[in-house]
């Protein structure tokens, strides 16, 4: 089962902030300036975690991982917007 992730960060080099970047684009989708929405699993959770705690400077840098909920429940339907429209993510098969 996935859920739906926002995952949002403060990241102070610059250089650091495009690794991080890097890394999200591999886990979800690109909402805003340094805010992703990512459906996981278990698995792809801990690689993730795993991935930033690598990338960011632990004194310096924040990431913020909000727990939306299933994405086939409260997850797919949890997001507004005001003004411009960001699309939610959208199912699709990923080939890796």
């Amino acid at each position: 089962m996935r859920q739906r992730f926002l995952v949002t960060y403060d990241v102070s080099d610059p250089k650091r902030l495009r690794r991080v970047f890097r890394v999200m684009k591999g886990f979800g989708t690109h909402l805003q300036l340094s805010v992703f929405s990512c459906d996981l699993t278990e698995m792809t959770q801990v690689l993730m975690r795993a991935a930033l705690a690598q990338e960011i400077n632990h004194a310096e840098d924040s990431v913020l991982i909000i727990d939306i909920g299933p994405s086939d429940g409260r997850g797919s339907t949890s997001f507004e917007c005001l003004g411009r429209a960001t699309k939610p993510p959208q199912k699709e098969a990923k080939i890796i």
